[in-house]
C-alpha cells in the first residue's frame, strides 16, 4: 500500500508540474502574448477629404486582420479592409476618403478602427482593438482677400498690406516670401481684417510675398501681394585694412570678446570680430524685434524719424563693404543702419514713443536701447555713451533715450540708426519722409478703413 501510495504521489507532482510548465509557458511565450495591437491616427481632430488619414496599427505577435469604418449620422461605410496569410508587426494605411465624400453634408463622423493580432491567447482568437475618433468635416477654404496695399516696395524698404482672412477653424495666418520669411499679421479695426508691415531684405535681389491662411483641416488660401518692385543700387565700398586700425581699434576689440580669446592674428581678429561677433550681436537684434502684438489695433500714426538734431549722415544704409588687406580679399559686411553724427555726445530724442525692448551693451552695436513703436516697427541705437532708459519703460516721444559715443566697433562719436519690420533692417530714410509715409502708411490705412467701414 504504501509504494502504491507513492507511485500515486509522484504521479500527481508529475501532473502538477506539466500543469505549471504549461501554464508558464502560456505566459510567457511569445505566441501567447497578449498585448492588444496599438492604434494611431495621425489628426488634430479635423479632416477636409482631400488628403488621406494616415492610420498606423503595431502589434508584438503580428496583425491578422483590420478593419477601418466610417460613420455618419445615417449610413456606414468600411473604408479600407484586410486580412493576411503572413503576420505583419506594423502596418501603416493611408485612408482615402470615400467616393461620395464631397457630397457628405455631415459636419461630424467617427473614424472607427478594428484590429486583431496572430497571438493564440483568448482560446486561440488572439487580442482584439478597437478605437473610435471623432472628427469635424471642414471642406471649405479659409475666406481672404487683400483690401489694401502699398502700391511698391523698393529694394531695401518697407511696405503695408491690409486684407480680410475668415475661418470657422482658423489656425494660423502669415505672409510668405520668396527668401524665407515669414511676416505675421496683426488684428486690425474689424474682427476678420488684418495689418502687416514687410520688408525687402537688401541682401536680397528678388522680393515676392504672399498671405497664407490655413484652418485645422489644412485648408489653405493663398492671396499674392500686387507690389510694383523697384530695385535700388547700394554703395559697394572696397576697404582697405591698415596695421594701425588692426593693431588699435581691432586689438582693443578682441580683449573684449571671447571668440577673439587666444587668438594674436589680427587679421583673424578682424575676421572673427567683423563675421562670428558680427552673426551673434545680429541674431540677438533679429530676436528682439521679431515680435507683434496679437491686441487689434484701429491705427497705426508714426512721426519722422529724426532721432538727432542738426546731424550729418556719415554713413549709408545698405552700405556693402568689401576689406582687403595686401590687396588680398579677408572679409565683407553690410551697414544696415544710417550712421548720423553732430556733436560729441549729443542727446538722442526719438521722435515717436514707444516700448524700451532692450537697453544694454550688444557687441559691435556697443550700448544699444532698441525701441518697439508697434506693428513690428522697432527702432535702434547703436555705439552710445550712455543709455537713459532701462528695458519694460515707455518713451515718450522727444525724450532723451541716449547719448551719442564710440561703444563697440566705432571709431568715433555718431549714433548708428537702425530701423527693423520683424527683424528685418530697412531703411531709415524712407520713416524720414514725409511723403513716403504718408503714400505708403496713412492712406493705406485710411483706404482700408473706408472699404470696411462699408462692407458688411
Amino acid at each position: 500500500m504504501a509504494r502504491g501510495n507513492k507511485k500515486s504521489s509522484l504521479g500527481v507532482l508529475i501532473v502538477f508540474a506539466l500543469i505549471i510548465g504549461g501554464v508558464f509557458y502560456v505566459y510567457s511565450s511569445s505566441m501567447f502574448e497578449r498585448n492588444v495591437p496599438v492604434i494611431s491616427l495621425d489628426t488634430n481632430g479635423y479632416w477636409n477629404l482631400k488628403k488621406p488619414l494616415k492610420i498606423k496599427i503595431d502589434d508584438d505577435s503580428g496583425l491578422k486582420s483590420y478593419k477601418i469604418t466610417l460613420k455618419t449620422h445615417n449610413d456606414t461605410t468600411v473604408l479600407e479592409s484586410e486580412q493576411f496569410l503572413t503576420p505583419q508587426n506594423s502596418v501603416s494605411i493611408n485612408v482615402k476618403p470615400p467616393k461620395s465624400a464631397y457630397a457628405m453634408r455631415d459636419k461630424n463622423i467617427k473614424i472607427i478602427v478594428e484590429a486583431s493580432d496572430a497571438s493564440k491567447w483568448n482560446f486561440l482568437n488572439g487580442n482584439r482593438a478597437k478605437r473610435e475618433y471623432k472628427l469635424v468635416i471642414d471642406k471649405r477654404r479659409p475666406e481672404l482677400n487683400v483690401v489694401s496695399h502699398s502700391y511698391k516696395i523698393k529694394k531695401g524698404g518697407a511696405a503695408l498690406v491690409i486684407f480680410k482672412a475668415k475661418d470657422d477653424n482658423l489656425k494660423e495666418i502669415y505672409i510668405q516670401t520668396n527668401f524665407g520669411k515669414k511676416f505675421i499679421a496683426q488684428p486690425f479695426y474689424k474682427d476678420g481684417y488684418y495689418i502687416s508691415l514687410i520688408a525687402w531684405p537688401v541682401t536680397q535681389d528678388s522680393f515676392r510675398a504672399s498671405i497664407l491662411v490655413t484652418d485645422y483641416a489644412n485648408n489653405i488660401s493663398k492671396a499674392y501681394i500686387p507690389l510694383y518692385l523697384k530695385d535700388k543700387k547700394y554703395r559697394v565700398s572696397n576697404i582697405k585694412l591698415s596695421d594701425r586700425f588692426l593693431k588699435g581699434k581691432i586689438a582693443e576689440l578682441a580683449e573684449e570678446f571671447a571668440e577673439t580669446g587666444g587668438v594674436e592674428d589680427s587679421i583673424e581678429q578682424f575676421k572673427i570680430i567683423n563675421e562670428d561677433v558680427r552673426a551673434k550681436n545680429e541674431k540677438l537684434i533679429h530676436e528682439i524685434t521679431s515680435k507683434v502684438s496679437t491686441e487689434m489695433i484701429s491705427d497705426f500714426k508714426i512721426n519722422e524719424m529724426y532721432p538727432l538734431k542738426n546731424a550729418q549722415i556719415v554713413a549709408s544704409f545698405g552700405d556693402h563693404r568689401l576689406y582687403s588687406y595686401n590687396d588680398t580679399a579677408i572679409s565683407e559686411s553690410y551697414h544696415l543702419g544710417l550712421d548720423m553724427a553732430s556733436n560729441a555726445m549729443a542727446s538722442i530724442k526719438p521722435q515717436n514713443g514707444g516700448d524700451v525692448v532692450y537697453a544694454n551693451y550688444n557687441g559691435i552695436y556697443g550700448n544699444m536701447p532698441i525701441i518697439s513703436h508697434g506693428l513690428g516697427l522697432y527702432t535702434l541705437y547703436g555705439h552710445c555713451s550712455s543709455v537713459n532708459v532701462n528695458a519694460g519703460e515707455y518713451l515718450s516721444a522727444k525724450n532723451v533715450v541716449a547719448k551719442t559715443g564710440k561703444s563697440g566697433y566705432a571709431m568715433g562719436d555718431h549714433l548708428h540708426f537702425g530701423v527693423l519690420i520683424q527683424g528685418v533692417e530697412v531703411r531709415p530714410q524712407e520713416w524720414m519722409d514725409k511723403q513716403w509715409m504718408k503714400l505708403n502708411i496713412s492712406n493705406v490705412i485710411k483706404e482700408a478703413k473706408k472699404i470696411i467701414g462699408g462692407s458688411k
